[in-house]
């Protein structure tokens, strides 16, 4: 019968490196054994070295690819990537009302993984108040749980306060990843809270390495591919930390400085 096989969907720009954004999305859904379609917003010219020009695309044209996906699809959970400005924003905030698309993982890409800002003031508040408050899951770094909660974190304590203020946010369920910064360090702890009230700990090893790109994409995309097969979203978050840990973990020689994670290595079979 159609439609019976999960499908899931990422709302992104196309890196065209592979490395990250759609692409890393798409490796995630097809090594997770989930259909992936994909709602294109922007593109993206870059490499290893860094980003070389870029350009999104027309609001009617994305009004387009929701439609054609709704029409003919059954998209069991969605998950949303770098989104440029507050226009395209609001018009991902439209279509996903208007459409069945299941529930939401929102990556916000905000600052880099190094602290860098990439939002402008306008699109951030946007994202803030408009996007977030539809997340089923919200999946921020360090810098972004930081900017977000507008707090420092420097503490354990000041991880589980900061998830609260992201769930204040509206966001039911927060993935708020570690900072990964000291090259000292042997693990890294991400703090999940869920709609529940729970709050655990995932950790797990620390790779000293430049090949971590696509890895906060990867991350959001594994765990809107579970979502989609009907996990829960505790289950689903730690079948995404082992499979990013496992493409950190076994290094893909491809490029030249920043390279991609590795989606071959995870085992098909993970558990949580």
């Amino acid at each position: 019968m159609a439609n019976e096989f999960p499908q899931a969907v990422t709302i992104a720009g196309s890196d065209s490196d592979g490395s990250a954004g759609m692409q890393a999305d798409l490796h995630t859904f097809f090594r997770r054994k989930v259909y992936g379609a994909s709602i294109l917003l922007a593109c993206v010219a870059g490499n290893s070295y860094g980003i070389h020009a870029a350009v999104d695309l027309p609001e009617d044209f994305i009004d387009t690819e929701f439609k054609a996906l709704a029409d003919d699809y059954k998209i069991r959970a969605a998950k949303t990537g770098m989104i440029s400005d507050s226009k395209i924003i609001r018009n991902v905030i439209r279509n996903y009302k208007k459409y069945d698309f299941g529930p939401l993982v929102v990556d916000p890409v905000i600052t880099t993984k190094h602290g860098n800002v990439l939002l402008e003031k306008e699109a951030y508040k946007t994202l803030r108040d408009e996007l977030i408050p539809l997340a089923t899951v919200i999946t921020p770094n360090f810098f972004e749980a930081q900017k977000l909660a507008e707090m420092d974190i420097k503490s354990k304590d000041d991880y589980v306060t900061a998830a609260k203020k992201l769930q204040s946010l509206g966001a039911k369920n927060v993935v708020l990843k570690g900072s990964h910064d000291d090259p000292k360090q042997t693990t890294v702890s991400d703090y999940i809270l869920l709609e529940s009230g729970k709050g655990f700990w995932l950790t797990g090893k620390f790779f000293d390495t430049e090949r971590k790109n696509g890895t906060g994409d990867s991350l959001s995309a594994c765990i809107a591919a579970e979502l989609a097969k009907g996990k829960d979203v505790e289950t689903a978050a730690r079948i995404a930390k082992k499979f990013v840990d496992a493409a950190i973990e076994d290094q893909l020689p491809v490029a030249h400085k920043v390279g991609p994670i590795n989606h071959w290595a995870p085992a098909d079979d993970i558990e949580p």
